[in-house]
């Protein structure tokens, strides 16, 4: 028998991963640059000019692997692609937990 557990919106969190939040507006940052770049027909290797980044760094980005890339970076790797990006305080909802997100 084959026991199957409904996940919850957060991969890394099910994973137990310690900063699961981070890693997921990472993923969700990433995604959208990704995104972009395709949009754009932007190869890694331009990018590494437009990003102030390394190809290797971004080919890992672009893989999930952006643990060494902070959030920050990835905000300023949306600037360069056109994009504004906003930070917006405001109350959690009543009933619901207060949250980090990404709205792309």
């Amino acid at each position: 028998m084959i026991v199957v557990e409904r996940g919850s919106a957060n991969v890394y969190s099910d994973l137990n991963a310690d900063d699961a939040d981070v890693m997921l507006i990472k993923a969700q940052l990433a995604r959208k640059i990704s995104a972009l770049m395709k949009i754009r027909q932007l190869t890694q290797i331009e990018a590494e000019q437009l990003f102030g980044m390394k190809q290797p760094k971004i080919s890992g980005m672009l893989r999930g692997q952006f643990r060494g890339i902070s959030e920050e970076k990835m905000m300023r790797c949306l600037v360069s692609l056109g994009q504004n990006v906003e930070i917006v305080v405001k109350p959690a909802k009543r009933g619901q937990m207060a949250c980090i997100s990404v709205a792309a």
